[in-house]
């Protein structure tokens, strides 16, 4: 399988729950680039790009979060936009 590259916004209840944090040790665990972000309409947005077996992977944690989080959505849609090296934390 080839490599993918996705966006990922996650909707509930998402920040103020470590959301970032354990998306970055998932996201790393299975070798992923990108970041992932808080967004002003209290969404969490995340950037994935690796193998496109990890992606999915990742996109099925995504849909279950880090305890006390209560995730209600999960859109994806394709992404062109290059993944820094690594996975990163963006503020704001």
């Amino acid at each position: 399988m080839g490599n993918r590259t996705v966006k990922v916004v996650i909707s509930g209840r998402v920040q103020g729950v470590g959301f970032r944090a354990w998306t970055r040790g998932e996201a790393a665990r299975r070798g992923l680039s990108g970041h992932v972000r808080n967004r002003p309409d209290g969404t969490v947005e995340a950037l994935l790009a690796g193998p496109s077996d990890a992606v999915e992977q990742m996109i099925a944690a995504l849909r279950g979060g880090p305890v006390g989080a209560r995730v209600t959505a999960v859109a994806v849609e394709a992404a062109s936009e290059a993944p820094p090296a690594g996975f990163i934390i963006l503020r704001g």
